[in-house]
């Protein structure tokens, strides 16, 4: 690292694109714990070359400050301010609109975030400061009821479930703009592997496990939806393979149950009409699934 350092400032790395790669590869064959001794060396290549305008740079920097916050002890980046630094230089990529940029990007945020909440503040004028992890996710949301790229939507509705996860009971205040995202994303089928419809069933039961109270008085409108989901699929005729229709209905079956168990029975009282009205007998096993389930409560 201490002969790359000449090559490797603002004037001088682009004279040699080997350099990057050099530097990269050098990086990530050191691990935990004898990375973090290196730290003032290899984070200020990292942040330049995640701050290039081309994207391969871009991902290159990501992937060794991911690597550099995997490897380095939380203290250690919270010293001099630079788990803010890097936060920063990451957040300003979520407005991208490259899909192989923001598959490294999220993952990396992912990672440092539990770093960034843990760390000193500067007092705040405001009484309750928005947290990190709410300010990312509002911003994922709003990037995700606009976009359009098939490529994109995959990569969001693939971190989605993380978040949510992370979050815990907190995802309960983005309640309102995470339904629009869910139902807006089940609407729409994304190619023969629904890899978004099936990261955002897996959402949706991370939401209602952890936000559980609240989901009574979005009954309607998620039922709505995972019966639109559902009978969508069944008469999908599309190349769609069958294992992913399987995993599209049963996930929608798990959603329902859990809506269910949330609503003390509200959903089976609401299926019985469903399913003695409907006509595909395919759709009726998944049906009677949740008529069938064990009568519970996600509180006990």
């Amino acid at each position: 690292m201490q002969c790359l350092k000449p090559e490797l400032t603002k004037e001088t790395w682009c004279r040699s694109p080997a350099t990057k790669h050099v530097f990269s590869w050098s990086l990530l064959q050191v691990t935990r714990p004898w990375l973090g001794q290196h730290l003032e060396r290899i984070l200020p290549p990292s942040l330049l070359l995640s701050d290039d305008y081309r994207t391969e740079n871009k991902m290159l920097g990501v992937q060794c400050l991911h690597h550099i916050v995997c490897n380095v002890p939380a203290a250690d980046l919270c010293q001099f301010n630079r788990v803010q630094v890097v936060y920063h230089a990451l957040s300003n990529h979520l407005y991208s609109k490259e899909a192989p940029l923001m598959q490294v990007v999220l993952p990396c945020l992912l990672d440092l975030l539990p770093i960034v909440e843990k760390a000193p503040q500067q007092p705040a004028h405001k009484s309750r400061p928005a947290a990190p992890w709410d300010e990312v996710l509002r911003l994922v949301l709003t990037h995700m009821e606009g976009e359009h790229q098939l490529a994109l939507r995959r990569v969001y509705a693939k971190s989605l479930p993380a978040f949510v996860e992370r979050l815990g009971i907190r995802v309960a205040c983005h309640l309102k703009r995470l339904q629009q995202v869910i139902v807006g994303y089940l609407e729409v089928a994304d190619g023969p592997e629904e890899e978004a419809r099936l990261a955002i069933l897996e959402t949706l039961k991370q939401t209602i496990q952890h936000a559980w109270p609240r989901m009574s008085c979005r009954l309607a409108i998620l039922l709505q939806a995972l019966l639109r989901l559902m009978w969508d699929v069944t008469t999908d005729q599309s190349p769609t393979p069958e294992p992913v229709k399987a995993a599209l209905l049963q996930g929608a079956t798990d959603c329902l149950i859990l809506l269910d168990r949330c609503s003390q029975g509200q959903v089976k009282a609401l299926l019985q009409g469903v399913y003695r009205s409907c006509p595909d007998e395919h759709l009726k096993e998944y049906l009677r699934k949740v008529q069938e389930e064990p009568a519970s409560s996600l509180s006990a």
